[in-house]
């Protein structure tokens, strides 16, 4: 068994509390020193409340799950002896209300891979993409769709 932890904290400051109107502000610090600030989404509470720039739940939700696909996929392509340069995935995470709860149900990955010499053929490189997805700790921890799209 692996433990994983964060530390997420918040400080209320100076401002009020009970009329909804404090900062989501918060920081999320991991085991190796890395201090990431997070808010809520001003999707869902309003700015000044919300920090834009931080990095809300549902955006670290969705990066994580594309992150974890993306180390499956550049470890199964390096044990193929393939060599991939560069890999960018501009994933997205749609939410929406299902059976009267707000939850992302689907995240929609959409890596593009740029590889140095010789690069599998389009059949081998979506097989590479589905063995990264069923490989993938965190796809395989939710309930969320994740589908892997070549646009």
């Amino acid at each position: 068994m692996t433990i994983f932890s964060a530390e997420v904290s918040w400080q209320r400051g100076n401002s009020g509390f009970a009329d909804g109107r404090y900062s989501r502000a918060h920081n999320w610090t991991f085991d190796g020193g890395a201090v990431v600030p997070a808010s809520a989404s001003p999707h869902n509470v309003p700015l000044p409340c919300a920090v834009e720039e931080n990095v809300d739940p549902e955006e670290a939700y969705v990066a994580a799950l594309s992150s974890c696909h993306m180390l499956f996929y550049l470890w199964l392509a390096s044990k193929k002896r393939l060599v991939v340069d560069s890999y960018i995935d501009a994933a997205i995470g749609v939410m929406e209300k299902v059976d009267g709860r707000m939850i992302i149900s689907r995240v929609e990955l959409r890596p593009r891979v740029v590889y140095a010499g010789g690069m599998p053929d389009r059949a081998a490189e979506v097989r590479m993409h589905r063995e990264a997805h069923e490989l993938c700790f965190l796809a395989n921890s939710v309930k969320t769709i994740i589908e892997v799209r070549f646009d």
